[in-house]
């Protein structure tokens, strides 16, 4: 039988505080005290944790594709021990995101007549791309910034942008697990910093060991992966495409340039955070 009491009792919401509650069986009476601590709104939730991602600029944007979980999809998995099964190697693909390569470029490495670097498009008028568009998405870093002489370093400029609302540091590292019949003549160098304090757009950094060779970029084919971190490793990553509101737009302004302006932008992750709205992402809803 269920009196009305108890009834108002089944229907207290979560974050009220019950402060003592009788228990009858037979002849002993039981005090039993229950709290329930109100669960904060803006603490990191359990289950995926959400990776947005967005074009910094939409000209041109159907070029570039979203980034893509990477998988070995055409492992065999006929055998329970075969490698594909791994639980060591899901999980380690699972947490890894392709950004694939938006054009076919191939670039030749040579020195003017006064001994500048220069590169220069071996396909010419034949190139998929047009000069003046390379020129301005193909950047020659200057020889005095090279972190080693005999290396030149590139720079390839990109649109894409990943922002997090709880602590997320992104890392972006060559597509090791993708086979090139034709090697790169170089390493690409990454780097990693956090998402949801300095959502920047991406470059992919070149450095040219063997000179005498050329860089060739396809279309479609991995261009670097991003790996996220998070503050409880067990949670996996979901990426979703996110609108630029202007929050998000006003927030990325906010810190872009700082590395024209600063040597060590890391020291002003405490000065952008203190600036950030709470909330950023907006998932895209498309029809």
């Amino acid at each position: 039988m269920t009196d009305k009491t108890s009834e108002q009792t089944g229907e207290q919401e979560i974050g009220e505080e019950i402060l003592e509650s009788d228990a009858i069986a037979g002849d002993d009476m039981l005090n039993i005290a229950i709290q329930y601590a109100p669960r904060d709104v803006d603490a990191p939730r359990s289950g995926p944790v959400q990776v947005g991602w967005l074009l910094s600029e939409r000209k041109g944007a159907v070029i570039y594709d979203p980034p893509e979980r990477v998988r070995s999809p055409e492992m065999s998995k006929r055998h329970a021990k075969s490698a594909s099964r791994c639980p060591a190697v899901l999980n380690l693909e699972s947490r890894y995101f392709a950004v694939k390569c938006p054009y076919d470029i191939h670039l030749r490495f040579g020195r003017s007549q006064d001994g500048k670097p220069r590169i220069a498009s071996v396909n010419g008028e034949a190139s998929a791309i047009r000069p003046s568009k390379l020129n301005e998405y193909v950047h020659l870093v200057r020889e005095v910034e090279w972190r080693y002489p005999a290396r030149p370093t590139i720079q390839l400029k990109l649109p894409y942008v990943f922002i997090a609302d709880e602590p997320v540091w992104m890392t972006q590292t060559s597509a090791f697990l993708h086979y090139r019949r034709q090697q790169l003549p170089g390493t690409i160098f990454g780097g990693r910093f956090p998402i949801h304090v300095w959502p920047r757009p991406l470059m992919w950094a070149f450095e040219w060991h063997d000179t005498t060779q050329d860089l060739i970029l396809k279309r479609g084919e991995p261009l670097f992966y991003c790996m996220f971190e998070t503050n409880a490793p067990e949670r996996p990553i979901q990426m979703v495409e996110v609108e630029k509101t202007p929050d998000l737009a006003d927030y990325i302004e906010l810190i872009s340039g700082a590395v024209n302006y600063a040597n060590q932008t890391f020291s002003l992750f405490k000065s952008a955070e203190a600036q950030r709205p709470s909330r950023l992402m907006k998932p895209k809803v498309r029809n």
